[in-house]
């Protein structure tokens, strides 16, 4: 605490305690980025490419395949427990959560350079089948006022843990549509009801949709775009179309489209792009 002056707070003092406290914070020196996408567009091979040596998280069955040269050499770890998830008796969110908090205890992401959540779509069925295990109707259906609620809370508050480590933060999601009902008039008393495709958003609970996307720096989509015989994959850092993204460090600085590259979108923002160590 600063020491008072006749009451008075030493601004002085206060804002060179802020800038120390802000500068020695390695939050500050990493970023956080929500990656949404349909299947097949590239979100996962995304790591790739993000400051070494990245620890992913996986709930997406054999989605870490395509990480699996990189994995060998030990430039990515990947712990894929959570990846079979038994409905009607749940247990990979609590082995998930023990987990994460021991290795938080250990200082284990201090040596980790960039963390990934893959994927926060089916992080979060399994929080929720964790949700109806505890209300004893393990592989039922969800019920509105008694377990969105309580999956809602365990979302919002683990999200902020991921987010609070001291390296880089990918989150991977999925895209849901979204339809608005179009009256169409064909005559004076004929009219038709149609669903017409207005939008993508977040894959979540509720308004999480467009709560969680608040909490990150970044939310870039990922497309693939066929160009005659190849596939063209490419990250979206701005809304376009029927697309939900913005950047926060690329302002001014990237193009709306850009190619799938974490490190090559960082040091074009001004950011560090240095590996850490190896972990062996």
């Amino acid at each position: 605490m600063s020491k008072l002056q006749h009451g008075v707070l030493d601004a002085r003092v206060e804002a060179e305690k802020l800038r120390t406290k802000y500068i020695s914070d390695p939050r500050q020196h990493s970023f956080r980025v929500l990656v949404t996408g349909e299947s097949g567009t590239g979100k996962t091979h995304l790591l790739r490419t993000a400051r070494m040596p990245v620890h992913v998280d996986s709930f997406d069955p054999g989605g870490t395949l395509v990480l699996n040269d990189l994995i060998t050499k030990g430039d990515i770890v990947a712990d894929t427990e959570y990846e079979m998830e038994d409905r009607t008796d749940p247990t990979m969110f609590r082995e998930w959560a023990r987990t994460f908090e021991s290795r938080v205890r250990g200082k284990y992401f201090d040596s980790i350079g960039t963390y990934c959540l893959d994927s926060s779509t089916l992080w979060s069925d399994a929080i929720m089948n964790w949700v109806l295990k505890g209300a004893d109707i393990a592989g039922g259906a969800p019920r509105w006022a008694h377990d969105y609620v309580p999956q809602k809370v365990e979302i919002q508050t683990w999200m902020r843990r991921i987010l609070s480590l001291p390296c880089d933060v990918v989150v991977t999601g999925h895209l849901d549509p979204i339809y608005e009902a179009i009256i169409i008039h064909r005559g004076s008393k004929q009219e038709e009801t149609v669903q017409v495709l207005t939008g993508y958003k977040y894959m979540t609970t509720g308004k999480g949709a467009v709560i969680l996307p608040l909490m990150f720096d970044e939310q870039w989509t990922t497309i693939a775009e066929e160009k005659g015989s190849a596939i063209e994959y490419k990250i979206i850092t701005a809304k376009w179309r029927l697309y939900r993204a913005r950047t926060r460090i690329g302002r001014g600085r990237f193009d709306t489209f850009e190619k799938p590259d974490i490190k090559a979108l960082l040091k074009k923002a001004g950011w560090p792009t240095a590996d850490k160590p190896k972990l062996h």
